[in-house]
């Protein structure tokens, strides 16, 4: 799902002019780019070359996506080159305000979301290279293996107005508050422990472009630094996934063991999230169904069958 906020020509001139101004770039053609979440999203075209915008307008995100982009920079100066650039703006910054919203320009990359058996061997190897970019000190913001996602929810779920999906949460509340416990008890065995943690994505396979032989890791707004699980988690079902992940951490010279005890606090904790998400961006009541049944559900079925 993508950002689709309409604007005006007068929006757009305004917005081209600002690019303009600020990053002395001029402008041929703007289009709406399907990338994005809770940004804003533009293509556009110069004389040269092809950029892509972001803009976030919400509050809760802004500061998120104003952090992230240091950390962007600096896996870029640390050689990682499989991301998006950061374009900057005619006075060296990583960042511009625009309509009080927070944008950041980078360098175009073409090229789909593919996901499949075959391309998480090679978003692992990459991901493990990410790894291996030390901190020097940067700010990053760090795992604290917080439930606190199961108390937003369920704060949510209380003051809920739209009748049918306070029968969908009804119908599965079993289901909701058996993973709500799970979360509770896998955040209690994590924290206090940071012993490997790395620059993490977050949501890598969402955003794994393929672009003729060049493979990308795209939209670094929620990095962390965590332990590597909360980027495994997601095919955890799967002894070849695992194997996979495990050999492109020992292929990168990163002595670390997956830990169900943080694979379970992923599952469970990325549920709670995305389904806040999808409260909060009022999505169809069908998106939320397939979602408490769909994907998700094999890694749950692993992780309830390992002993926490």
């Amino acid at each position: 799902m993508y950002s689709n906020t309409n604007r005006d020509e007068a929006y757009k001139h305004r917005l081209l002019d600002f690019i303009r101004r600020e990053y002395g770039i001029t402008v041929t053609d703007i289009a709406p780019a399907k990338r994005g979440f809770y940004g804003e999203t533009w293509k556009i075209n110069t004389k040269n070359t092809r950029c892509f915008l972001k803009l976030v307008y919400a509050v809760e995100h802004k500061e998120v996506y104003k952090h992230s982009l240091p950390i962007t920079q600096h896996l870029c100066d640390h050689g990682i080159d499989f991301i998006s650039r950061i374009v900057k703006t005619k006075h060296g910054g990583l960042f511009a305000e625009f309509d009080g919203a927070i944008l950041g320009v980078f360098v175009w990359i073409d090229g789909e979301n593919a996901q499949n058996e075959d391309t998480k061997p090679v978003e692992y190897q990459l991901l493990a290279k990410v790894y291996t970019v030390p901190t020097d000190g940067l700010c990053i913001p760090r795992e604290d293996f917080s439930s606190s996602e199961v108390d937003l929810f369920f704060r949510r779920w209380r003051a809920l107005g739209r009748e049918e999906v306070l029968a969908l949460l009804e119908k599965n509340r079993d289901k909701i508050e058996h993973r709500a416990k799970r979360l509770k008890a896998a955040a209690k065995l994590c924290q206090g422990d940071t012993s490997g943690f790395v620059i993490t994505h977050g949501d890598a396979g969402g955003n794994f472009l393929q672009s003729c032989d060049r493979n990308y890791i795209v939209d670094w707004d929620g990095v962390l630094l965590a332990p590597p699980e909360r980027d495994a988690w997601v095919c955890c079902q799967w002894d070849w996934a695992r194997d996979a992940f495990c050999n492109a951490l020992q292929q990168n010279g990163i002595d670390y063991t997956l830990r169900i005890e943080r694979l379970a606090f992923y599952a469970y904790w990325y549920f709670f999230f995305y389904l806040n998400a999808f409260l909060d961006s009022r999505v169809e009541v069908g998106i939320i169904e397939e979602y408490i049944d769909g994907w998700i559900e094999g890694s749950f079925r692993y992780i309830d069958e390992q002993k926490l």
